[in-house]
């Protein structure tokens, strides 16, 4: 089977999770790296073995699962440390990928990958869209969110890729500045163009 594939990015808090969500709603099939962070980082599992040979016991809570709140303050305050961390999660979550999309029989799939890049060692897609949002707007909802520092936020923010070279990637951009109802029509729109382009493509 023939799929049209989508990569769903933007930077920390854009609202990447509120526009994938209602894509599955709409009838698209959502694979989510942050989801699959999760997964290969869950106890017993090797990403976890690999991330405490790195950076120690302290990143564990005291039932031995992940404390993901203290891996976040150690890796973002040395660029170095969250080299290993990518070196370690990136191909786990790359394979996690693939192996979900072989089972899914839907042909219009969305790929969320948030550090999607000009380098990404992903599979091209037929479209990229951007879930855009300004940087205030950003740091604001990581403090809030996240309960963290603004130095914190803004050193997230800065990890990934620069908002400009996100929007040069994109095919597709949706601006989350506003409301959940612009948001709403926006993603509505954007799915019905996917649709369309999904079923012109299988033809």
């Amino acid at each position: 089977m023939s799929k049209f594939r989508v990569c769903l990015t933007g930077g920390i808090a854009s609202g990447k999770t509120h526009v994938s969500d209602q894509l599955s709603v709409l009838g698209a099939h959502v694979i989510d790296a942050d989801l699959l962070a999760r997964r290969v980082v869950e106890k017993k599992t090797e990403g976890l073995a690999r991330v405490v040979d790195s950076f120690g016991l302290n990143i564990l809570n005291s039932d031995k699962s992940l404390n993901r709140q203290k891996l976040k303050e150690v890796v973002f305050s040395d660029k170095k440390k969250l080299v290993v961390l990518n070196s370690i999660l990136h191909p786990l979550i790359k394979e996690a990928f693939e192996k979900e999309s072989e089972l899914n029989q839907n042909n219009l799939e969305v790929w969320v990958i948030p550090l999607f890049n000009e380098k990404s060692e992903y599979r091209k897609f037929n479209r990229v869209l951007v879930v855009d949002v300004e940087e205030h707007i950003q740091v604001d909802r990581v403090v809030n969110r996240d309960q963290v520092g603004q130095d914190v936020a803004h050193a997230i923010i800065d990890s990934q890729i620069s908002r400009k070279s996100r929007l040069k990637l994109a095919t597709d951009v949706i601006n989350n500045s506003g409301g959940l109802n612009s948001l709403d029509i926006s993603i509505e729109q954007i799915f019905s163009l996917f649709d369309r382009m999904k079923n012109r493509q299988s033809v």
